[in-house]
């Protein structure tokens, strides 16, 4: 492999994102729209976002975009927003894996090309975007990033030249794409929604008067006082203009393979992923790890927050009294998806610190989303019992994560899993933990209300698309 190739590789693809879009048919600036838009969805990335946009009654080439490395927050001000003027957008909030993490990497892309403009979000990750890649570096394309979200944008632009429209543009490339996506598109005056036909990440439809919305998530409707339309469906792709809401559903397929993990970790607890109410889900979780692993205790805590509705859920199904374990800085990203490992190790006290006054003498159940490499929780458990917890049963409401994932989840190589070559006994001792119990993967349909077509692959290790052949995702330094 040449050391092009190889460069690419150690900055990795991977990445789980949020997009939101919005286009004013009134001619307003959607900038602010956007910015709350994005805020609400600050969940699914914290190391930069980014915000383009462009006037659907103004000259087709030009696009108004500010983007830079941290919080939505810390890049945008009221003065960075006012210069944003434009009644058709989009925006994005991105975290990375190692490597990746740059400022020529932050979306929106924006593409100036013979047709006009094209303005691109994406949430998700391909598993043929180096096959991709190498194509259009050999008709001619210079890439400018190192993130498949750009080779994305390139077959769009390709295919617009010989289509009539976008949505048709859209549509080829999509049928060269393999793997997740989620995506954002804007071009002069039109905005366009694509989803993959398996539905990896989630994509819904917003409307507020006269605005029209994309987002990842609902709670980012909510934040911005719209009102849910409907989800855009996997395979679907939607067009957004003056005469409202149209779509081609020629792709979707009726097999779709929904991210398991986005009502057990991701999305926020207020919203609904393809009709499922995730709070409702992680309710249903820790239902399920109370009937199948009981634990003689006094009070179940969750790990903050996609452990608190799971933690809820054990503790109604084993009457055992609830109590919030942990105070948590809100202001500190998740070490889950911190790049580095020393990162992930150091944030996890100035994030969480234990309650003493609830668990001191005290038999804990612990509950919690995940397990991956297991540091972090041997450093929670231990600051339960240094807080004076007699007893700390942990339960996880997730099956234990055997395998890599390509889709856009942040699930590392085998070797740094720490089930791929551990049983749950050894997790157990490891982590300092008194019991252990995993969600039973039998029982995952019972979180969605039945069989409705789910991802579990990172459990599994059945994936719906084949995996490639070299892992591109970047390396997890320890």
């Amino acid at each position: 492999m040449d050391s092009q190739i190889n460069e690419y590789c150690s900055d990795g693809l991977h990445e789980e994102c949020g997009v939101f879009g919005a286009y004013d048919l009134n001619g307003e600036d959607v900038a602010g729209t956007i910015y709350y838009g994005l805020f609400a969805l600050q969940h699914r990335g914290q190391e930069s976002c980014g915000i383009a946009v462009s006037d659907t009654e103004g000259p087709k080439g030009k696009v108004l975009s500010s983007k830079g490395m941290g919080l939505v927050n810390e890049v945008f001000d009221a003065e960075s927003l006012q210069k944003l003027n434009g009644n058709i957008g989009v925006g994005h909030v991105r975290y990375s894996t190692a490597g990746a993490s740059n400022s020529q990497n932050v979306q929106p892309l924006v593409l100036n090309y013979v047709k006009g403009i094209l303005m691109l979000a994406h949430n998700g990750n391909l598993v043929n975007a180096l096959e991709l890649r190498k194509e259009l570096e050999y008709t001619g394309a210079i890439f400018q990033t190192t993130i498949d979200s750009e080779v994305i944008a390139y077959l769009i632009a390709r295919e617009r030249l010989n289509t009539g429209t976008v949505e048709a543009a859209v549509k080829n490339a999509m049928m060269k794409l393999k793997g997740a996506y989620s995506l954002v598109i804007s071009s002069p005056r039109k905005l366009i929604g694509a989803r993959d036909p398996f539905g990896f990440r989630p994509l819904v439809i917003g409307k507020r008067e006269n605005t029209y919305m994309l987002a990842s998530e609902t709670c980012a409707l909510n934040a911005v006082g719209a009102e849910f339309v409907r989800d855009v469906k996997p395979g679907e792709i939607v067009m957004l203009d003056k005469a409202g809401i149209s779509s081609d559903e020629s792709l979707c397929t009726e097999n779709p393979r929904r991210c398991i993990f986005e009502y057990i970790y991701f999305a926020r607890p207020d919203s609904y992923v393809d009709g499922v109410s995730v709070y409702n889900s992680r309710i249903m979780a820790g239902k399920i790890l109370a009937q199948m692993h009981p634990a003689e205790a006094d009070i179940v805590v969750g790990v903050p927050d996609s452990g608190n509705a799971a933690a809820m859920g054990f503790a109604l199904q084993a009457n055992i009294p609830y109590g919030v374990g942990f105070v948590k800085n809100s202001y500190v990203g998740r070490t889950f998806i911190k790049p580095r490992q020393s990162a992930r190790e150091s944030s996890v006290n100035i994030k969480l610190n234990a309650l003493k006054e609830v668990v001191q003498g005290k038999r804990v159940v612990m509950v919690d989303d995940s397990i991956v490499r297991g540091t972090t929780s041997g450093h929670i458990v231990q600051m339960l019992r240094d807080a004076g917890a007699t007893e700390v049963h942990v339960r996880i409401s997730s099956p234990p994560f055997l395998f890599p994932c390509y889709f856009g989840t942040d699930v590392p190589s085998c070797e740094q899993l720490i089930a791929h070559d551990h049983t749950i006994e050894q997790i157990c001792e490891l982590i300092g933990a008194d019991s252990l119990g995993y969600l039973d993967g039998k029982r995952l349909p019972e979180l969605i209300g039945g069989d409705m077509g789910y991802c579990d692959a990172c459990f599994s290790g059945k994936y719906p698309v084949e995996p490639p052949e070299e892992d591109i995702r970047g390396e997890f330094d320890e």
